[in-house]
C-alpha cells in the first residue's frame, strides 16, 4: 500500500463520525431551551465563535411555575370582572377557587400552590378587612344604622340603659295589676314548685299583683293557702299540657291568656317576661 493510501486511511481514523454532530447540536440546544441568551455584546464570543457556555453567556430562565403562582390572583379577579358577572355569582367564585387553590396546596403541596394559596387567601382578607373598616366608618356617620345606640354594648353605655330598663319595667309592672292578673299551676308532689312559689310570691308583693294558685294534684302550696284545685280551669283557659310549674297571665279586659313560661324562673326573668309581654311590640326590643 502506497503512502499517500496509509495516510488517507488514518485521516479516516482520526475524522469524527457523522452521526455525531448533529446529537451533539441537539443536546447544545436542548441545554439552551432552559437558559436565557446574554446582552448583544457577547454575541461574538458565545454566538459567532461558540466558545462555550460562561456566566456571561446564557443565564437561567425564571420558573415558569412561580411566576405562574404569582400572577394566578390577579389573573383570576380579571377574568371574573371581563365575564361580567353579577357580585354575587363573583363572590361564589371566588370562593370555589379558594377552595380549590386550599385543596390543590394541601393534595399536592409544592412551593408553588402553597404560594399561589396564600397570595389569593391573603387578597380576600384584605378585601373583608376593608369591607370592615368602611362598614364601621359608615355607622359612624351615619347614626340611624347604628345600633349600639339602642343596644349600648360598652360598659357605661350598657350599664345606664339597663338602669333606664329596669325603671320603667318597675313602673308598668306597678301598674298591670288594674288590668292583668296571674294564675299559678302547680303541684304538691312538684320540687321544682316549692322552689317557684317563694319567687313568685316576693314578686307579687313588691309589685302588689294578684295570683291564683291552681292545684294540679289538690294538694296545698305554703305560699298561697288559697289555692284552689284545678276542674278543668287549665284546659279552658287554652294552656296546654300538665307541666308544673306553669305560670299564666290574665288579661281582664280582652280576656285572653298570656302564658309566661315554664318552669323555674327568677324575679327578674318574671319581670321582663310580663314587661315584654305586655308593653313592647314584637322586634322591637332587639
Amino acid at each position: 500500500m502506497s503512502k499517500l493510501a496509509k495516510l488517507s486511511m488514518l485521516l479516516l481514523a482520526l475524522s469524527p463520525i457523522g452521526p455525531a454532530a448533529p446529537l451533539q447540536a441537539q443536546d447544545a440546544s436542548a441545554s439552551s431551551d432552559s437558559l436565557e441568551r446574554g446582552g448583544s455584546g457577547d454575541d461574538f464570543y458565545c454566538g459567532e465563535r461558540k466558545l462555550g457556555q460562561w456566566f456571561y453567556c446564557a443565564k437561567p430562565k425564571p420558573p415558569a411555575a412561580k411566576e405562574q403562582a404569582r400572577q394566578a390572583p390577579a389573573i383570576i379577579l380579571g377574568e371574573l370582572e371581563r365575564a361580567g358577572l353579577v357580585a354575587a355569582e363573583r363572590m361564589a367564585a371566588i370562593t370555589k377557587q379558594l377552595d380549590e387553590l386550599k385543596a390543590r396546596a394541601i393534595l399536592e403541596p409544592s412551593e408553588e400552590n402553597v404560594i399561589a394559596y396564600v397570595r389569593f387567601q391573603r387578597e380576600q382578607l384584605d378585601r373583608a378587612s376593608t369591607f370592615s373598616d368602611t362598614w364601621q366608618r359608615a355607622l359612624w356617620q351615619n347614626p340611624d344604622l347604628d345600633y349600639t345606640l339602642q343596644r349600648p354594648v360598652s360598659t357605661i353605655g350598657k350599664r345606664a340603659w339597663l338602669d333606664n330598663r329596669k325603671a320603667d319595667r318597675d313602673a308598668v309592672l306597678t301598674n298591670l295589676s288594674q288590668r292583668y292578673g296571674l294564675f299559678y299551676f302547680y303541684a304538691q308532689s312538684c320540687g321544682a314548685c316549692e322552689l317557684f312559689a317563694p319567687i313568685l310570691r316576693s314578686v307579687a308583693d313588691s309589685h302588689r299583683m294578684a295570683v291564683m294558685a291552681v292545684s294540679m294534684d289538690g294538694g296545698p302550696n305554703r305560699e298561697f293557702p288559697n289555692y284552689v284545685v284545678d276542674s278543668g280551669q287549665r284546659a279552658r283557659m287554652g294552656v296546654p299540657g300538665n307541666q308544673t310549674p306553669a305560670l299564666v297571665l290574665f288579661d281582664t279586659q280582652t280576656k285572653r291568656t298570656i302564658p309566661v313560661g315554664y318552669g323555674v324562673l327568677s324575679a327578674d326573668e318574671i319581670m321582663d317576661r310580663i314587661f315584654m309581654l305586655t308593653n313592647t311590640k314584637v322586634g322591637s326590643d332587639y
